[in-house]
């Protein structure tokens, strides 16, 4: 289960297809920047990425 529930991050979205690429394009930054660190990350690039944007929108 996501968290925060899809339905939530949708409402502040224009459309399914936009929240998707937003969240891929966030996802690739993510992974990016964390690409040349010697630690892993505990948490998947796309799950800090629905993160960032409940986040984001909240405000």
């Amino acid at each position: 289960m996501l968290d925060p529930a899809i339905g939530k991050l949708i409402k502040n979205s224009d459309n399914r297809y936009k929240l998707v690429l937003d969240v891929a394009k966030e996802a690739r930054k993510i992974a990016v920047l964390h690409e040349d660190d010697t630690d892993s990350i505990y948490e998947k690039s796309v799950s800090l990425a629905i993160d960032k944007i409940a986040e984001d929108r909240a405000l």
